[in-house]
């Protein structure tokens, strides 16, 4: 069966963001973040829960690309305290508390590739693509 430049594209991020989402820290505690409103504006996509950003043993798992605006879930099942910040520091900010906490994000209007990080723990990166 021939695959679509599409899919193998889809195949290629997906394969890239495991790669980078396994990322260690030497685990420094909660830092007290707490849940805070978006930092971005703008909804236009409905919720689905393949727009979810899982936060797990000090790595991201999540969505390889969302429509622009698209409402985005943060779970953390870390008992740590993380963020899923753009690296611009403007596209989108979102902090979640540790043990299950979950917050939302508005995903960038202007579609491209917007690497995030935690600002608690350095190691830890990903990419939201925006098409």
């Amino acid at each position: 069966m021939k695959k679509s430049p599409k899919t193998l594209m889809v195949v290629v991020a997906a394969a890239a963001l495991v790669a980078v989402s396994g990322c260690g820290s030497s685990g420094t505690g909660g830092y007290g973040a707490s849940s805070g409103p978006p930092s971005a504006t703008s909804s236009g996509a409905p919720q689905s829960p393949s727009l979810t950003i899982t936060i797990k043993d000090f790595g991201y798992q999540g969505p390889v690309s969302v429509s622009p605006g698209a409402k985005i879930t943060v779970k953390n099942e870390d008992a740590q305290a993380h963020t899923v910040t753009s690296d611009d520091g403007k596209a989108f900010d979102a902090a979640v508390d540790g043990g299950g906490g979950t917050t939302q994000f508005t995903a960038p209007t202007t579609p491209g590739s917007y690497p995030y990080h935690c600002t608690y723990h350095p190691n830890m990166h990903g990419t939201l693509v925006v098409k």
